[in-house]
């Protein structure tokens, strides 16, 4: 596995971990539907939540959120559409974006809550 991926694995798992420890229900991780993928799925107050996870060794050049740009939400709210619809779920649903900075075992998290919302076209 090359470096910058085994990173993203141990971010995630990280991000997984956090959202465990604050009453998250994950439902789904890696979800994918044939080009569409979402990182996690999860649940907390009848509430649907997609998280993008971005992990990153050091913000030098960036912060990690940064690099959720207009292509990158659009193909996750077209991610999320395809999942509501083969899961059938009814319920309200926020995209969130989780950072995480650093390196294993010493990793910065940020959680930002409602990151974005589904744009109208």
């Amino acid at each position: 596995m090359a470096i910058h991926n085994e990173l993203g694995k141990l971010g995630e798992d990280a991000a997984v971990a956090y959202l465990m420890q604050n009453d998250y229900i994950i439902c789904h991780r890696n979800w994918r539907k044939g080009h569409l993928e979402l990182d996690i799925i999860a649940t907390k107050d009848d509430e649907l939540i997609v998280v993008e996870v971005k992990t990153r060794r050091n913000t030098i050049f960036m912060q990690p959120e940064e690099a959720v740009n207009t292509l990158k939400i659009r193909r996750t709210v077209r991610a999320a559409n395809a999942y509501i619809k083969d899961y059938q779920i009814d319920a309200p649903v926020r995209f969130d974006i989780i950072t995480v900075v650093g390196k294993k075992d010493n990793f910065k998290i940020n959680h930002i809550k409602e990151a974005f919302f589904p744009p109208l076209q």
